[in-house]
């Protein structure tokens, strides 16, 4: 069968209505698909959309942001390469109106749109992409997914004006998924040549359909339309500018305060709506939107290079005492699945390992296996020392802490005593990087499969400190694989792989659960379980 990676994109724009919750069956989504205020009649232009999220990343700069909550805003200020549908993966054009991918998957050609403009007045051309490209592996940890996009980055030949060759020194099948991406998204040859210091607190300059007016971190993050927009995403219905004049984006820790504005009007739109507002949320008129994260699922990533954790029967012991679905359907929105492997079921190339349910006899004969013995507060030990893990999270979704308390109980069954430790989200790339950590609450967010690879190869990043092993050659070996046959094959072993030495120890799919008022209309989901808010209109 002939390799999608290698297929040229048609020139001309495919519209198409991206109806997300419908085709990729998240569970507990709006019954309209994930377009909220569906069937309301003619789209109509103007009004502000105040929209509520828990937490702010501290920074805007799209290419290093890894929040969700920061995502909704800054996604809106650029425009990338591509775009993906979520409905069917497949990659359609945006600021490329065509590209080629070599037979060997080492080179790209991406023929850009004519007319593009930053909102500085300068021009898209590939001298601006390949400036994107060169600056992106020098932005420092914040910007670990887009380097990761990038890694084997050979450089950028500029063919013309409007085209650009992309190549790496190494096959690298999922690079043209990750033009999609917000981690990816173009900034002007001005931003690139900023510091990623500068970049995070002032902003950079996009060619998006919204600007940045003003950003107070901790309070808000504020967007006004760009005028002469006129180069969006094929998948967009509306051609030309955003409806919306501006885009409000609070930053209100709190889920009562957020469900409470949502009520009386103060808000049009919530994040992290949780379970136990659901109910009253319906019942005043509200709209919940649902749909799982691609990517790599929450769950609690060890150091594996770290005592007790560095033991595989102590990681395999973790995995089993853990009830996923308790968690699931104790904490999380209406819908949410329980893990079923590292991968959530929403991305392409995702097997059930069929390996993680509850076990907590096997469990307790694993930890008397590695020298665990049961101690008379309950507590296991070995050599004089407690079985005593930290599991660190990080203050950004109000999930995060009762999912947290409700694994320590499931531990404490089989013998392991688990404390939990707060840190600001900021801070999250300083943690991992510094390896100072028993246990990591995390999840990352993307529409591919080789999200598995920038988390888990020991020859990238490697935050969790996995050992070398042949799980890497599957990593490498799926990056490489021009066939996709050939790639969902190895993807399958390394999600295996990576589950049965524990590598990780997945718990949850995360569920992006949005509330919106009914007059919103049009606010969807992308691929990445994001939104785009350039169709979405007030009225």
């Amino acid at each position: 069968m002939p390799s999608p990676w290698r297929t040229a994109t048609v020139l001309a724009p495919v519209l198409a209505c991206v109806m997300a919750l419908a085709a990729c069956g998240s569970g507990g989504g709006a019954s309209d698909g994930g377009a909220s205020g569906g069937g309301a009649g003619a789209p109509r232009s103007g009004g502000t959309l105040t929209f509520a999220v828990g937490s702010d990343a501290g920074c805007v700069d799209p290419q290093q942001v890894g929040s969700n909550d920061t995502i909704y805003s800054v996604r809106q200020l650029v425009d990338s390469l591509t775009d993906q549908d979520p409905s069917t993966g497949k990659i359609v054009p945006w600021l490329a109106r065509s590209w080629t991918v070599g037979d060997d998957a080492r080179k790209f050609t991406f023929r850009l749109r004519p007319g593009v403009t930053f909102s500085d007045g300068t021009a898209l051309t590939a001298e601006v992409v390949k400036a994107n490209f060169e600056a992106v592996p020098k932005l420092g940890p914040l910007a670990g997914l887009a380097a990761g996009y990038l890694s084997g980055y050979e450089g950028t030949r500029v063919v013309d004006d409007l085209t650009a060759e992309v190549r790496f020194k190494e096959p690298n099948a999922q690079f043209l998924q990750a033009t999609t991406t917000h981690s990816l998204g173009i900034v002007s040859a001005a931003s690139a040549r900023m510091t990623p210091q500068r970049r995070c607190s002032e902003g950079i300059i996009g060619s998006g359909p919204f600007t940045l007016a003003r950003y107070a971190p901790n309070q808000s993050i504020e967007l006004a339309n760009r005028k002469g927009y006129a180069w969006g995403s094929s998948l967009w219905r509306k051609q030309g500018g955003a409806y919306l004049d501006r885009l409000v984006f609070k930053i209100l820790p709190e889920a009562g305060v957020r469900t409470g504005g949502l009520q009386s009007g103060q808000l049009d739109a919530i994040g992290s709506v949780g379970r136990a507002d659901e109910a009253a949320l319906k019942a005043s008129g509200v709209r919940l939107q649902a749909r799982a994260n691609p990517g790599v699922v929450f769950g609690l990533a060890p150091n594996n290079e770290r005592f007790p954790l560095d033991d595989e029967k102590v990681r395999q012991a973790i995995t089993l005492a853990i009830d996923r679905r308790q968690v699931a359907e104790t904490v999380f929105p209406s819908g949410t699945r329980p893990a079923t492997s590292v991968l959530a079921h929403t991305t392409p190339g995702y097997v059930d390992v069929g390996t993680l349910a509850p076990d907590r006899a096997r469990a307790g004969r694993l930890l008397d296996a590695a020298g665990w013995t049961a101690g008379s507060d309950g507590v296991r030990r070995k050599d004089g020392r407690k079985l005593s893990l930290t599991a660190t999270w990080f203050a950004i979704a109000a999930t995060n802490r009762p999912s947290l308390e409700l694994i320590q109980q499931h531990l404490k069954a089989v013998g392991v005593q688990l404390a939990l430790k707060e840190v600001p989200i900021a801070r999250i790339a300083q943690v991992q990087q510094s390896g100072d950590f028993d246990l990591l609450w995390v999840n990352v967010t993307r529409a591919d499969p080789d999200i598995l690879r920038n988390s888990f190869s020991s020859k990238l990043a490697n935050a969790y400190r996995v050992p070398a092993t042949d799980l890497d050659a599957l990593l490498d070996g799926q990056a490489a694989a021009s066939d996709q046959a050939e790639r969902w094959d190895l993807v399958a072993r390394a999600q295996r792989q990576i589950v049965q030495h524990a590598y990780t120890i997945p718990v949850v799919e995360l569920q992006t659960e949005l509330g919106t008022a009914r007059k919103v209309h049009d606010l969807r989901f992308d691929a990445s379980s994001r939104i785009q808010l350039h169709d979405t209109w007030i009225g």
